[in-house]
């Protein structure tokens, strides 16, 4: 229930139920397909508390929530009338470009699994980590029962590959766990043994025995354990088949002969020729991604590590992650997840260096849950709430995280299992048989040389004189808060009006604690006396809420000043609250916005005290009236220039 009016506030703002196609989760996004994007209020959804920031890439919708997105998505889907699964037109690729296209998919299918694919490679790596401590014997029962629990998945990759592939390209999930467990069913290898019946393809890098025939067509038998890109190109071609067949069939006895007859013809063709082929096309796909990266390991590692944040942000990371994995399966390492792992540490390293510097207390608020997050490996809260927006800090992090990329280049550090994320992806570096190597000290080398470096060019080159000091360290004649007009001496730019006619307080009088330690902006509240709101400014309305409890104006001076009606409001959803404006419209001071029914509200059981602050306060000096009691129109807060 704690997030049940943000999901409601989120799919309303996306276009409703009726716009939204399907709608899954990544570590620290929901990621909606809609149907008209157009409709979404992005500036909304921007400015609501608990979204981070909404990003448009690789044909989907993605609203930014943090560390919290699992619980919100179950709130979205508890709310009913979302999908989890796209229906068959939303799978349409016309006009999303290939590229995009191939990114959805990639992203759809990896997506529902990754959290269980780090959590078992954790456990694969800090297995290595004890034998290599000698914590552990590789013979002893703990050992070998802890290695089943860490190479489980992958080892059986396909069954759950089959799961999400299928259910993504419209097919029946059960149906994809079907043909994944046929591709990597235990009585497989031991078809190999013995002499072949004759060699195929003979003197050609292809070159292959047949053991086995299938109604007198030779069977390419191939391991098919821990591999991608079989099983998704099988699962596409059985939804295909289920499709077709379920179009064919007689409703009465379409629930087992469409399976039936979609593994009987799937199965086989998938061992006969999908599988085979899909398998040399991985084998090349490692060896090209070896060829590039034996060009020069240091440059490949410089421009990867230095741009994989930009890929974050834009969601094409997802195109390397099947690459990264097919090399594993195909070579048993993989120097991708190397070169890209100290980016979060540089990302780490900038956060820290804006939490010492700045003077802000909103911004070293934000710094905190953001700097704890990427030591985690999420660095998203990194980004959007401190890195991109200050710009320059966010330069420094790619800067440094293309030194800590190109450091496992120089070192040659491979990973040897998809490991968890941050901290706790190191063991992942940790060699199997051999231990702890100079591969795994050029990781920890890269970690922390990214660190300090993105630290120390965020603390003495990212960042402005802006973030750097206080009101306080700015002009001497207000050395505290100002809180005296007189003493301020300040140039005026702004002057806004009293929205209401009522009681003015202290913004620390309020319960709300994002409001009452200014997080939010920095003004006054107002316990109002009637049920009407003026604008305080002459502007545009940068946001008004679906519910109309609270308000957010633009000035013409660039000042942003946010107007929340009450505690608690938004529960009302919109009852006793008119809106005489909309979103994006002029407003001129003193004109009236919003009409509330002060009594039926206040007999609701809400506290009715109103902060009026301004968000950009950073910008300004602030000086707030000294009077108690104040009508709408008159002067409320002054704005002065730095």
């Amino acid at each position: 229930m704690k997030y049940e009016q943000l999901a409601r506030e989120i799919i309303e703002n996306v276009g409703g139920n009726e716009n939204v196609n399907s709608v899954v989760h990544c570590i620290t996004r929901l990621r909606f397909q809609l149907k008209d994007e157009g409709k979404a209020k992005t500036e909304v959804l921007k400015n609501m508390d608990g979204v981070v920031t909404v990003m448009k890439s690789a044909g989907q919708y993605q609203v930014v929530i943090g560390n919290h997105v699992p619980d919100v998505y179950k709130a979205v889907i508890d709310l009913g009338g979302v999908q989890t699964q796209a229906p068959k037109e939303a799978g349409d690729t016309k006009g999303k470009g290939l590229f995009n296209s191939f990114i959805d998919i990639i992203s759809s299918i990896f997506t529902p699994i990754l959290g269980v694919l780090a959590a078992t490679g954790m456990i694969k790596g800090f297995n290595a980590l004890f034998v290599s401590l000698g914590w552990l014997d590789n013979t002893s029962g703990t050992y070998q029962l802890l290695n089943v629990v860490g190479d489980s998945l992958f080892h059986f990759f396909p069954i759950f590959l089959g799961y999400t592939a299928i259910k993504k390209f419209g097919g029946s999930p059960f149906i994809g766990m079907a043909i994944g467990a046929s591709l990597v069913y235990p009585s497989l290898s031991g078809l190999t043994a013995g002499e072949p019946l004759y060699t195929l393809f003979t003197g050609t890098i292809v070159e292959s025995p047949i053991h086995i025939t299938f109604l007198g067509i030779p069977v390419i038998l191939m391991s098919y354990a821990s591999s991608v890109i079989p099983i998704i190109i099988a699962a596409y071609f059985g939804a295909r088949v289920e499709n077709w067949l379920k179009s064919v069939i007689p409703d009465v006895i379409k629930t087992f002969v469409v399976p039936f007859l979609t593994l009987l013809f799937v199965v086989p063709i998938t061992f006969i020729v999908i599988g085979p082929i899909a398998t040399w096309a991985g084998q090349l796909l490692g060896q090209a991604t070896v060829s590039i990266y034996s060009l020069s390991p240091i440059i490949a590692g410089a421009l990867l590590g230095a741009l994989w944040q930009v890929f974050v942000i834009f969601g094409l990371h997802w195109g390397l992650i099947p690459v990264a994995i097919n090399n594993l399966t195909t070579m048993g390492e993989d120097p991708i997840l190397a070169m890209i792992f100290a980016a979060s540490f540089a990302q780490v390293g900038a956060v820290l260096a804006v939490w010492i510097k700045t003077k802000q207390q909103k911004l070293k608020t934000l710094s905190i849950p953001a700097f704890i997050s990427g030591i985690f490996g999420v660095t998203e809260p990194a980004i959007y709430g401190i890195t991109l927006p200050l710009k320059k800090p966010f330069i420094m992090s790619c800067i440094a995280g293309g030194v800590g990329g190109a450091i496992p280049g120089l070192f040659g550090t491979k990973s040897y299992m998809i490991g968890g994320l941050g901290i706790f992806g190191i063991p992942s570096f940790i060699h199997p048989t051999e231990g702890i190597t100079l591969v795994f000290w050029g990781a920890i080398i890269a970690i922390i040389v990214a660190f300090i470096l993105g630290f120390l060019l965020t603390y003495l080159f990212g960042m402005g004189k802006r973030q750097e000091t206080t009101q306080s360290e700015s002009k001497g004649a207000v050395a505290t808060k100002i809180s005296n007009r007189e003493e301020a001496l300040l140039t005026v730019n702004v002057v806004i009006s009293s929205p209401f006619t009522g009681e003015v307080k202290p913004l620390s009088d309020l319960k709300d604690a994002a409001f009452a330690s200014s997080a939010l902006g920095k003004g006054v509240a107002i316990e109002p006396s009637e049920g009407k709101l003026f604008s305080p400014v002459s502007g545009t309305v940068s946001a008004l809420f679906p519910t109309n409890h609270a308000i957010g104006i633009k000035t013409d001076q660039g000042a942003e000043i946010l107007i929340h009606i009450g505690m608690d409001t938004v529960q009302l959803n919109g009852e006793f609250f008119t809106a005489h404006t909309a979103q994006n419209l002029r407003v001129e001071k003193g004109q009236l916005l919003i009409e509330f029914d002060l009594a039926k509200i206040k007999a609701a059981g809400y506290v009715m005290t109103t902060p009026v602050v301004v968000t950009n306060h950073d910008k300004y000096n602030l000086v707030t009236t000294k009077e108690n009691q104040i009508k709408a129109g008159n002067r409320l807060i002054e704005l002065g220039a730095i």
